[in-house]
């Protein structure tokens, strides 16, 4: 049993109006996202035996975002940063072959298991504990989804200048509570947050680098 089957039993028992949002139940959809005894993790994906025997279990909706009723949040502030990132530009970069190579590939293809359960931006102390900032931090799901396009060999697009001055990369300080959210087990940290701002250092903070990025006219790797 997990913790949904128990808020169904809930909605069926005793509170018919409880309003919780859910689809797949199979950890797919990323919809039943909320904190259990504090945790932001997802409704379908937490069994109750795994939870301290004995105790009470505690569920509360996503405190990063607006409350709409009980445990479903308002996640719209998501849907229009996403609005906001550079689309995916197709073209090899001038005097490249258009390849794409396995190794690039498999650099990638972690980021594409995002479910859009939004645990990361919930988590992320940025969004969570000062409202202010919400419209100029874009959060760590979409550092994950400038990461894949920025490394993506097919992509002709530059995305470093936004990352840091649109989508407020450099108030991330690299605490890794996302990564430890994540349902899909994505190195957000690792693999997407800190090669964006090694990629930032490099070209605004490397004279060396600074200097080869006028001679070259790619996208830097």
């Amino acid at each position: 049993m997990v913790v949904l089957d128990a808020l169904h039993a809930i909605q069926a028992t005793q509170a018919a109006d409880l309003a919780v949002r859910w689809n797949c139940k199979a950890g797919r959809c990323g919809s039943c996202s909320a904190e259990i005894n504090g945790r932001p993790a997802l409704l379908c994906m937490t069994r109750l035996s795994a939870l301290p025997a004995g105790e009470t279990v505690t569920v509360a909706p996503m405190q990063a975002f607006p409350v709409i009723r009980d445990l479903v949040t308002d996640v719209s502030l998501n849907y229009r940063k996403a609005a906001q990132l550079p689309p995916f530009e197709p073209g090899a970069a001038p005097g490249q072959a258009p390849r794409l190579y396995q190794e690039d590939v498999d650099r990638i293809r972690e980021f594409h298991n995002c479910i859009e359960c939004f645990l990361c931006q919930d988590v992320c102390h940025v969004l969570r504990d000062h409202e202010d900032m919400r419209e100029a931090y874009a959060g760590p799901r979409f550092f994950v989804r400038i990461a894949s396009l920025e490394m993506h060999p097919l992509d002709r697009a530059e995305r470093v200048d936004f990352a840091r001055d649109q989508a407020g990369l450099g108030h991330c300080n690299v605490t890794r509570c996302c990564t430890e959210v994540c349902p899909e087990g994505i190195g957000i940290t690792d693999n997407a947050i800190i090669p964006l701002k090694e990629r930032v250092a490099d070209r605004h903070h490397d004279p060396l680098a600074r200097l080869l990025g006028l001679f070259s006219n790619g996208k830097r790797r």
